[in-house]
């Protein structure tokens, strides 16, 4: 809205300005030299008539508005190159059939009209479109790219502390895709996955932070705020559960076209971390760091050891537990350190589990809480309980595996813990 504001009162003053010009018989000396220059128009310049004031700010408005939201440099000199040519063209072929419309004066609005966008382009305001184009351009929504246009945030980036949730989305077999697909089969199908999963993630309000060949990174709550209902990391999660049933339609169409399907899983966590514009000259881009960001990768990788398709951070669970349904996975502690860190798989959207599915999480979470107390036999029991049948639960096994170890008196970590013990990074 501050761009259309500057560009209207730019284009109306730029395009009176000249018409006044025009009507003080400024021009007349240059229609006198453009007859000597084109000695074949049919038309004399006392018979030529300049075009309307609503034209010239027409013409003006345009030239503004185009000078603005064109980040390159070389394009708007070439489209105010081009547009002139084609008033001057235009004047020549209208002047041999009698029409008596002089360019100059369009032309004159053209160039006054873009060399005010380029002064505006010189200040704080105006460069703040132009700036975010380059560092964030399609990577965030346009309303919240509007938004950040239209604000007071500094557009600098020099550095500073967000409260976010980072969603991780990893290709679990990448691998095992690389050796059965020819490699443009492969890139297309993952080029398939990498468009749907960011195209849904940044129209719900995620900003995409980084797109490679196996994952994407995506941010909720920065570089803005969340604004709603929902807090960023309950629109983090709920995000992914709607992006996972969107890869489970988009594995139709691979199987389809490659007989292969995508093994995708979702880690995310929440928390502070630093915001800022990394990169050098060549390459940079508005990214995130901390031990927040490197966690939620290895939340990401950790869902197949669980045998689940998404995990969360305890901060995230904190976040999401009124909207979501959840069950506990694990618990880690680093040694040294006396805060522990509770994992959650995401389950559904809160009560849109089925009475059989809510009846396992219940008998399954008091099967951990068993577990934790170290009570063997019920725990054993309430594990059991949980599985439903026909339906593999890595996550429950894993349980019952840790049990008949502790029992027989080992309590060393699994290989999962291990990996995921060492990427905590909390301080007390």
């Amino acid at each position: 809205m501050r761009n259309f504001k500057v560009t209207l009162l730019l284009g109306v003053f730029s395009g009176v300005v000249i018409w006044m010009i025009v009507q003080a018989g400024c021009f007349l000396p240059l229609e006198l030299i453009w007859k000597k220059l084109f000695p074949f128009s049919l038309v004399k310049p006392e018979e030529t008539e300049c075009p309307s004031i609503v034209f010239l700010c027409l013409i003006s408005f345009l030239t503004v508005w185009v000078s603005i939201h064109l980040v390159v440099r070389r394009e708007r000199l070439l489209l105010f190159s081009l547009t002139a040519l084609l008033l001057v063209t235009g004047s020549l072929v209208l002047g041999l059939y009698h029409l008596a419309i002089t360019p100059l004066p369009a032309i004159a609005a053209l160039g006054w009209s873009y060399f005010s966008a380029l002064l505006f382009l010189k200040t704080a305001v105006g460069s703040r479109y132009p700036r975010l184009q380059l560092l964030i351009g399609e990577r965030l929504n346009r309303s919240l790219l509007r938004k950040l246009v239209n604000g007071e945030t500094p557009v600098a980036f020099l550095g500073e502390r967000k409260e976010g949730s980072l969603l991780v989305c990893s290709l679990n077999n990448s691998a095992e895709l690389m050796e059965l697909l020819k490699p443009e089969d492969y890139v297309a199908m993952t080029n398939l996955y990498l468009q749907t999963a960011s195209d849904f993630l940044v129209e719900v309000g995620g900003y995409l932070e980084e797109c490679s060949g196996e994952s994407l990174r995506v941010i909720f709550g920065v570089p803005l705020p969340i604004v709603g209902a929902l807090n960023h990391g309950a629109k983090a999660t709920r995000a992914a559960y709607d992006l996972m049933l969107r890869l489970d339609e988009l594995n139709y169409q691979c199987d389809v076209h490659w007989q292969q399907r995508l093994d995708v899983r979702i880690g995310i966590n929440s928390g502070e971390m630093i915001a800022g514009k990394f990169g050098g000259t060549r390459l940079n881009h508005y990214s995130v760091a901390g031990p927040v960001v490197d966690f939620a990768a290895y939340l990401s990788a950790a869902c197949h050891n669980y045998g689940c398709r998404m995990l969360v951070g305890p901060a995230t669970y904190a976040m999401a537990e009124s909207t979501i349904e959840f069950r506990p996975i694990d618990l880690l502690q680093r040694k040294g350190l006396r805060r522990r860190v509770e994992l959650y798989e995401v389950l559904s959207p809160k009560q849109a589990l089925s009475a059989e599915r809510e009846r396992s999480r219940n008998l399954f979470w008091r099967g951990v809480i068993f577990f934790r107390e170290q009570e063997w036999d019920k725990a054993v029991e309430a594990l059991t309980s949980a599985r439903i049948s026909g339906i593999s639960d890595k996550a429950l096994d894993l349980y019952l595996e840790r049990i008949d170890r502790a029992r027989r008196g080992g309590n060393e970590l699994t290989p999962e813990q291990v990996i995921l013990t060492e990427a905590l990074r909390y301080e007390e």
